[in-house]
């Protein structure tokens, strides 16, 4: 049998090429990583769960992913985990002592630019997130708004959770949510465009992040006070499994 590390062909089955790309991912995963459950996989490929089951069926067969009662998971050796530190949300939060910093999520319209980059239409609700924080002395304030897509709320269960408690009032806390989305099998794009703002002493910080399929998954603004030149640069998270 034909191993699935061999170059992918237009006159391969199907199923063989979902195969040879979720391979790809996988290498690129911690080893051990938790694959997502087959209708997710589904989904993500645009094929059906029979399709699904026959890809798996060809990476078991060549040892590169094994099955148990919790589900597949890969067998491949892959890059650590990050820290968590690495994966803080949202952009610019920083550890704080309990009740120095006020986050809240609720179900709105989001502003207009956001709508625009998440690919939502006009006036659809979503859910959107909002960080404040500020030192001691109440220098250095950071106001963060964020709103996530439907492709975020409808793969990553524990985003999904928060619409029917979105209601501004209670503390949410989110700072696992990139750890959430990689759990979910999410590939993490990262592009951060640090801007200072004119005769202010702020800068805006404008973070997009897109999976491996360059769906978009969020959008952040973050004004921070201090004095910065305008920075863009860009990282990815592989997926956790």
């Amino acid at each position: 049998m034909a191993r699935t590390d061999h170059p992918v062909s237009e006159t391969q089955p199907l199923y063989w090429r979902v195969a040879t790309e979720l391979l790809c991912e996988l290498r690129n995963g911690p080893p051990g990583g938790r694959l997502p459950s087959e209708r997710r996989l589904a989904g993500r490929f645009g094929v059906s769960r029979e399709t699904v089951r026959q890809a798996l069926e060809v990476l078991r067969r060549d040892g590169l992913v094994a099955t148990d009662r919790r589900g597949s998971h890969t067998t491949l050796p892959g890059l650590p985990v990050e820290t968590p530190a690495a994966l803080t949300f949202p952009v610019g939060a920083r550890a704080a002592e309990p009740g120095a910093d006020r986050t809240t999520v609720t179900w709105e319209t989001p502003p207009p630019a956001h709508a625009e980059a998440l690919g939502l239409a006009p006036h659809r609700p979503t859910l959107v997130h909002r960080y404040e924080s500020a030192d001691a002395d109440g220098r250095g304030r950071r106001t963060a708004v964020t709103s996530f897509s439907a492709v975020a709320l409808s793969e990553v269960e524990e985003l999904g959770r928060y619409r029917d408690r979105a209601d501004g009032a209670a503390s949410a806390q989110l700072r696992r949510t990139y750890d959430w989305m990689r759990k979910a099998g999410l590939t993490l794009h990262h592009r951060d465009s640090i801007t200072r703002l004119a005769d202010t002493p702020s800068v805006r910080v404008t973070r997009r992040v897109h999976d491996q399929y360059a769906r978009p998954l969020e959008i952040t603004d973050l004004l921070v006070d201090a004095q910065q030149d305008a920075l863009v640069y860009e990282f990815t998270l592989p997926a956790a499994g």
